[in-house]
C-alpha cells in the first residue's frame, strides 16, 4: 500500500463570510413603556431605555428595489455597546429609509463606582462619561461586511429631559476617507426607567459636558505640547531617527487622531479563551482586510475602535495587533505592540511579549505564529542564509501599551540585531508615563471609552460543519459528472479524516503536533493492500462552501483528488469547524481518495 497526505494550509481571510450575530438584543415590538414592566429586569436598578424608530436620508440606497419575500438582500445591522454591555439589532434590508424598530435596555450603574446596591439618582448618572457606541454594518447578500458608519451618543441629555424621556435625531457620518460625509439618520428615542424623581435643569447637564470637553480640551493640549517636545529630542539624538516607523497618533475610523496607546488595554476573555496562544488563534481567525483606498497613493491609514473591528469580524494589521496585545494583557504577560517594517519596507504592527527570564517573543497576529527573538552581534562575521532568523520583520521604530510608549533609538532599527532591553534609555526612549495616563485614562475624549467584552460563538459546530460537507459533496460529485466520472463515497473513511483536522487545529493552538500515529494506523487498516490513499487538508477562516471548493480546485494536489480516475475509486471528505468568540470560525476541509493501483 502506498500512503500518501499532502498537507496544505490555505488561509484566506481577506473576503471573509460574516458570522451571525453574537448577542441577540433585547427587542421591545411594542413601544409603550408599560411592557417594560413586564419584561425580566431588576426594579433596584436604573435602566436607559433606547429606542431606534427607523432611520432616513440614506441616500446610497435611494434606488435600492424593494425586496420580493424570501428574497436575499443586502441588509444593515445596529451594534451598541454601553458599560460592558453589547447589543444587536436584528438586520433590516437596505433602503433610502431602512426600517430599524428596536429596543434595548441597557443598565446605566453597571460596574460603576459606589454603592452597587443602590439605585443612581440623577447626580450620580451625570458623572457617568461613558457614551454609546453605535456601529452600523453593512452585509451584502454574499456575506460580506462592510462599516458604514461609528457613532458615540451623548446620552445624559434625557437626565435633564422633561418626564426623563427626550428624542434625538442622530446623524451618521461615514467612515475612512468619507469621514466628514453623512451616510443617514437614525430616529432615536430615550427614557430613563424607573421613571426620574427628580430631573436636572437643562442648564446644569450642559454645564456638566462643558466642564467636562474643557478639562479634556486642556489635557489633549498639554499632551501634543509633550509630544512635540519629545519628537524634537528623539530627533536630536540622531537625524536618521525621522525616517523611523514612531507612531505616536493614529487615527480612527472617524478621522479622529488618538494617542496610539488608547487603542490597548487589559482585555479579559472570561471563560471563553482559556490561554494567551488560544487567544493568539482566536486573533488569527478573524479577517484580515486593508482599509479601503479611493484611488492611488498608497495605503489608507485606519485604526479601528475594538467594537467595529469585532462586529465586522475582519480588520487590517493594527486591529488583530492591538487586540491580541490587549488580551495577552488580560493574561498578564507584559505585551506591547510593535511598530515596523516587512520584507521590502511594507509597514506592519506585530506583538511583543517579554518574559521575566529576559525572553523576548514575537506573536503574529494574522497567522498565530510566535518567534523568539535572539539579537545577534553587527561586529561579528555574517551568519549562514539558513541561520537567519525565521520571523518576517525587519525594522522596528516603537513599542507601545495602554501605559508606555517607546521610540527605538539604537544606531540601527534592524530587527535582527535590536537589543530588547526597555529599560535602557540609551536605547530606548520612553514617553512620561503620567503624560500618557492624562489622555489615555477613561473620559478623555482621545481615549476610547472601555472596552466591549468579548461575546460567545452562535455557530452550532456540528451543525454548520454537517451542511458545509454535505454540500461539498454535491459540489464534487456535479464536477465529477461534468467530467464524465461517477462518485462513490465511503462513509467510514470520511470519518477516519476526523483526528487529522482535531490534531491540525490542535497544533495550530498550541504549536504541539498530537495523534498522527493513531490516524495514519487507522488509515493503513482502512485501506487495502495494492491500493493507494490520498489525502488533502485545507485551512479556511469562512464557511463558504461553494468560494472554498473553488479554492480547492486551484491546487493540483486537491484537484487530483477530487478528479481521479481509476479502478475501484472511493471518495471522501471531512468538514470540522472550531468556533471561537465573536462566531468567528477556524474550518478545516479534508479531501481523500483511495482506488486500485494498476500500474
Amino acid at each position: 500500500m502506498r500512503f500518501r497526505e499532502s498537507l496544505t494550509l490555505f488561509e484566506d481571510s481577506v473576503d471573509q463570510e460574516l458570522p451571525s450575530s453574537p448577542k441577540q438584543s433585547v427587542c421591545f415590538t411594542d413601544k409603550q413603556s408599560t411592557l417594560l414592566k413586564k419584561t425580566n429586569i431588576d426594579p433596584t436598578r436604573r435602566y436607559l431605555y433606547l429606542q431606534v424608530l427607523g432611520g432616513k436620508a440614506f441616500l446610497e440606497h435611494l434606488q435600492e428595489p424593494e425586496p420580493l419575500p424570501g428574497q436575499v438582500c443586502s441588509t444593515f445591522t445596529l451594534c451598541l455597546h454601553f458599560r460592558n454591555q453589547r447589543f444587536r439589532s436584528k438586520p433590516v434590508p437596505c433602503a433610502c429609509e431602512p426600517d430599524f424598530h428596536d429596543g434595548f435596555l441597557l443598565e446605566v450603574h453597571r460596574e460603576s463606582l459606589g454603592d452597587g446596591t443602590r439605585m443612581a439618582d440623577s447626580t450620580t448618572m451625570l458623572s457617568i462619561s461613558d457614551p454609546i457606541h453605535m456601529v452600523l454594518i453593512k452585509t451584502d447578500i454574499f456575506g460580506e461586511t462592510t462599516l458604514v458608519a461609528s457613532y458615540f451618543l451623548e446620552w445624559r441629555s434625557v437626565l435633564g429631559s422633561e418626564n426623563g424621556v427626550t428624542s434625538l435625531t442622530v446623524e451618521l457620518m461615514g467612515v475612512g476617507t468619507e469621514s466628514k460625509v453623512s451616510v443617514g439618520i437614525l430616529n432615536i428615542k430615550l427614557e430613563m426607567y424607573p421613571p426620574l424623581n427628580q430631573t436636572l435643569s437643562q442648564e446644569v447637564v450642559n454645564t456638566q459636558l462643558a466642564l467636562e470637553r474643557q478639562k479634556t480640551a486642556e489635557k489633549e493640549r498639554l499632551f501634543l505640547v509633550y509630544a512635540k517636545q519629545w519628537w524634537r529630542e528623539y530627533l536630536q539624538i540622531r537625524p536618521s531617527h525621522n525616517s523611523r516607523l514612531v507612531k505616536i497618533f493614529a487615527q480612527d475610523e472617524n478621522g479622529i487622531n488618538r494617542p496610539v496607546c488608547s487603542y490597548v488595554k487589559p482585555l479579559r476573555a472570561g471563560r471563553l479563551l482559556d490561554t494567551p496562544r488560544q487567544a493568539a488563534r482566536f486573533v488569527n481567525v478573524l479577517g484580515y482586510e486593508r482599509a479601503p483606498v479611493i484611488g492611488g497613493g498608497g495605503k489608507q491609514e485606519q485604526w479601528c475602535t475594538l467594537l467595529a473591528f469585532l462586529c465586522r469580524n475582519k480588520g487590517d494589521c493594527e486591529d488583530h495587533a492591538n487586540l491580541l496585545c490587549s488580551l495577552l494583557l488580560g493574561y498578564g504577560l507584559e505585551a506591547f505592540v510593535c511598530v515596523g517594517t516587512k520584507a521590502k519596507g511594507v509597514p506592519h504592527a506585530w506583538v511583543m511579549t517579554c518574559g521575566t527570564d529576559g525572553t523576548i517573543t514575537f506573536w503574529e497576529s494574522l497567522t498565530g505564529h510566535r518567534y523568539i527573538h535572539k539579537p545577534t552581534n553587527p561586529d561579528e562575521p555574517p551568519i549562514a542564509e539558513q541561520s537567519k532568523p525565521l520571523y518576517p520583520y525587519r525594522t522596528i521604530g516603537c513599542v507601545f501599551n495602554h501605559q508606555m510608549f517607546l521610540g527605538n533609538c539604537q544606531p540601527s532599527d534592524s530587527v535582527e540585531i535590536c537589543v530588547f532591553d526597555l529599560n535602557d534609555e540609551s536605547k530606548w526612549k520612553p514617553m512620561s508615563e503620567e503624560a500618557i495616563k492624562s489622555v489615555c485614562a477613561p473620559g478623555a475624549t482621545t481615549s476610547l471609552p472601555p472596552f466591549p467584552p468579548l461575546c460567545a460563538s452562535t455557530i452550532d459546530a456540528s451543525v454548520t460543519s454537517n451542511e458545509i460537507e454535505m454540500q461539498l459533496r454535491l459540489l464534487v460529485s456535479e464536477h465529477r459528472k461534468d467530467l464524465g466520472l461517477t462518485t462513490v463515497w465511503e462513509d467510514q473513511l470520511s470519518y477516519l479524516l476526523s483526528p487529522a483536522l482535531a490534531s491540525y487545529e490542535f497544533e495550530r493552538t498550541t504549536s504541539i503536533s498530537a495523534g498522527n500515529e493513531e490516524f495514519q494506523d487507522a488509515i493503513r487498516r482502512a485501506v487495502p493492500d495494492g491500493h493507494t490513499f490520498k489525502g488533502f487538508p485545507i485551512h479556511f477562516v469562512y464557511r463558504n462552501a461553494r468560494r472554498a471548493f473553488a479554492t480547492c480546485l486551484r491546487s493540483p494536489f486537491c484537484e487530483e483528488i477530487i478528479c481521479c480516475r481509476g479502478d475501484q475509486v472511493r471518495l471522501a471528505v471531512r468538514v470540522r469547524v472550531f468556533t471561537y468568540p465573536e462566531s468567528a470560525c477556524a474550518v478545516w476541509i479534508m479531501f481523500a481518495c483511495k482506488y486500485r493501483s494498476v500500474l
